[in-house]
């Protein structure tokens, strides 16, 4: 049966919507209609969708400010489909940090808004100080100073774990 399905994302780096073109392709692969928006792109009725998959990077802590207030706005209509949410963020590189209930951000996250997604998971993001601006890379830096995380600012290292995202979008086709 083919389900129509939307990825909303936020993004600072790109890695979010790195990420939502994985989930589309897997989504695809079950024969799914599956269109990606950017939340600031998005207009569509959210109720001509099956299933609505929202993404969200995090920056000094907080996911991005429109996801929220999407999310906020339109919670009745949240409420009435099948939905999933996945953070992405530099705090779920820890092993111990990479599930919905142990990532801080995502915990946080849930305390603050009073919609309930169906299913919620949480990604690694990309450390890669050289697209940093200057003040964006000393901040994290110095975050990554405190977490013991790499500060040399010619580091790039993605974090993403590429087989839990493809099983995030196998077990999305089952919603």
């Amino acid at each position: 049966m083919k389900v129509k399905i939307g990825i909303i994302y936020a993004t600072v780096d790109g890695q979010t919507l790195k990420i939502s073109k994985v989930l589309q392709k897997e989504l695809l692969k079950s024969g799914n209609l599956v269109e990606i928006y950017s939340i600031e792109d998005f207009n569509e009725k959210i109720t001509n969708f099956d299933t609505l998959i929202i993404g969200s990077s995090i920056r000094y802590g907080v996911h991005h400010k429109k996801i929220i207030e999407f999310i906020n706005s339109n919670k009745p209509k949240l409420d009435t489909i099948k939905t999933a949410f996945f953070s992405v963020n530099l705090v779920a590189r820890k092993p111990e940090k990479n599930t919905p209930t142990a990532n801080p951000y995502v915990v946080k996250f849930f305390k603050t808004i009073t919609w309930k997604p169906t299913i919620v998971e949480v990604f690694a993001g990309k450390l890669d100080y050289k697209k940093y601006p200057f003040f964006d890379r000393i901040m994290i830096q110095f975050i990554m100073w405190m977490t013991k995380g790499p500060t040399d600012k010619t580091v790039e290292i993605e974090y993403t774990n590429w087989d839990k995202v493809a099983k995030f979008g196998k077990t999305l086709q089952n919603l």
